[in-house]
């Protein structure tokens, strides 16, 4: 196996990680909400929701150096 083979395999974990923590983060909004309306709750981010939102930013760069690794080396 190769880095080039290495870095996609990474690069589609991570993106599916990716894709299953931003869905973990919808709270109960509506329809009209997910199609741009406004949500007029402020809600400061405690506890679960801290932490998944900050493993989201981190999953988020991961997914850039693996991306950029992958163009650098391919």
């Amino acid at each position: 196996m190769e880095l080039k083979d290495f870095l996609a395999i990474a690069q589609i974990i991570i993106a599916i990680t990716l894709i299953v923590l931003v869905l973990m983060q919808v709270r109960g909004t509506g329809f009209g909400a997910a199609l741009g309306g406004q949500d007029y709750s402020f809600r400061t981010r405690r506890g679960v929701a801290r932490s998944l939102h900050r493993l989201t930013i981190v999953t988020i760069v991961l997914f850039l150096a693996v991306s950029a690794w992958s163009v650098v080396a391919g």
